[in-house]
């Protein structure tokens, strides 16, 4: 990899109709596999909501013939960590697992994707769970503000209703209606993603795909209704009572395939990323000390992208907060960033790069997302060049593209003073 020294070599693995990216590495005896679905949250059928989330919970409460003491028994005897989980587009699993243990995990996996048991007593303990997560979420200004901000971007798609469900769904949901969440996602459809990392081979994975999904039954997945463009909606308040207002702040983003893709994540680390070097964490929380931290990036769903981020700050400073905000989002949609800050981040960047792939579980899930955003098998190969080549000119335009001050839309959870 240019620049760095490092370099990620990808297989192409494939095994009883199945087809997984591969990252081999045996300098540490473990191996990590991970696999989505399209679909998600976004499947839940309305007043259904949370059942993805809660039937993916479920998944290792006990299968075939363990139940759930059993079950989380034989994970641990074998160091076995194996998880699935719902987000707003998305349905996935994942284990990871020392070379020795690969064929229990491999079992476990595939009786919980293939039996999961529902127990009454399983089912109380997780829905009690989700309820709690519900209504915590919901007790102080950011919770309240993310449920408002998501609401208002897209009012008539499911991506603006809560991933994890209401306290009114959650308490609704039947067995059956979670069955059928599961039966919705878990197929050997065209649609089934799977990366791998670590301590195996290419033959050894090919022989491991089929015992591990085999079991699953054919279909494609019901495709998500298509995102609209998130909607301006202004500023809108939330009234929380906290001596804190939390501010979340978006705009519509770019899809993932946009040729801009990159040159908008350089733009946004200057601007709102992490470090102190960021435009908006030098003007609002370093010369004024109006927040602790304060960020914004690209959010992908659906393959395309929402421009969100958030802060938190004193009731009576929201206003000069948000006056900060939209001044410095104006001045890089004006005139872009300057060619040391450019310098400065590819830097960044390009030398971070190397540090994302320090375990098997992590590698695994780049690779997982390179195959969702539709990415090319030597994309992190070519990053730091395509990185290097970005002009201030290029930089610029896309600012102006991206950031349209007038379309910010801000959602406040508290008790603001100054709007």
């Amino acid at each position: 990899m240019s620049g760095t020294g490092f370099s990620l070599p990808i297989q192409v693995v494939e095994g009883g109709g199945l087809t997984a990216w591969l990252a081999e590495d045996h300098s540490v005896p473990v191996v990590s596999i991970t696999w989505s679905w399209p679909g998600g949250a976004a499947l839940d059928p309305r007043g259904q909501e949370g059942a993805a989330r809660l039937a993916a919970n479920l998944m290792t409460e006990g299968a075939g013939e363990l139940d759930a003491t059993a079950f989380a028994d034989a994970l641990q005897d074998e160091a076995i960590g194996l998880d699935f989980s719902a987000d707003r587009d998305s349905f996935q699993g994942g284990f990871r697992a020392l070379v020795p243990a690969l064929p229990q995990a491999v079992r476990l996996a595939r009786l919980a994707m293939t039996a999961p048991r529902f127990e009454p007593d399983a089912v109380a303990r997780e829905r009690a769970r989700a309820l709690a997560m519900v209504r915590r979420s919901l007790e102080g200004p950011q919770g309240r503000g993310a449920r408002a901000f998501w609401a208002a971007g897209f009012p008539d798609h499911p991506a603006g209703r809560p991933t994890g469900g209401t306290e009114e769904s959650l308490a609704a949901l039947t067995v059956e209606q979670l069955r059928a969440a599961l039966a919705r996602h878990l197929r050997r459809a065209p649609g089934l993603l799977i990366s791998a990392s670590g301590a195996i081979t290419a033959d050894e994975l090919a022989a491991l795909l089929p015992a591990l999904f085999g079991a699953l039954p054919e279909g494609k997945v019901e495709d998500p209704p298509p995102l609209p463009e998130f909607r301006h909606f202004g500023t809108q308040v939330v009234p929380v009572a906290s001596p804190q207002s939390a501010i979340l702040f978006g705009q519509p983003g770019i899809p993932v395939n946009d040729p801009a893709w990159e040159t908008a994540q350089l733009v946004l680390r200057i601007l709102a990323g992490g470090g102190f070097t960021a435009r908006l964490t030098h003007s609002i929380r370093e010369e004024r000390g109006l927040t602790y931290g304060i960020g914004a990036g690209l959010e992908v769903i659906f393959g395309q992208s929402v421009l969100a981020g958030s802060c938190a700050t004193a009731n009576a400073r929201v206003g000069e907060t948000l006056t900060v905000l939209r001044a410095e989002w104006k001045r890089m949609a004006e005139s872009g960033p300057t060619a040391a800050e450019i310098e400065e981040a590819v830097a960044f960047l390009t030398g971070n790069q190397p540090l994302q792939f320090t375990d098997s579980r992590r590698t695994a899930a780049i690779l997982l997302a390179m195959r969702r955003n539709g990415r090319p098998l030597d994309w992190l190969a070519r990053r730091p060049e395509r990185l290097a080549a970005i002009t201030r000119e290029q930089a610029a335009k896309v600012a102006a593209r991206l950031l349209a001050p007038a379309g910010l839309s801000v959602t406040v959870a508290g008790q603001p003073e100054g709007l």
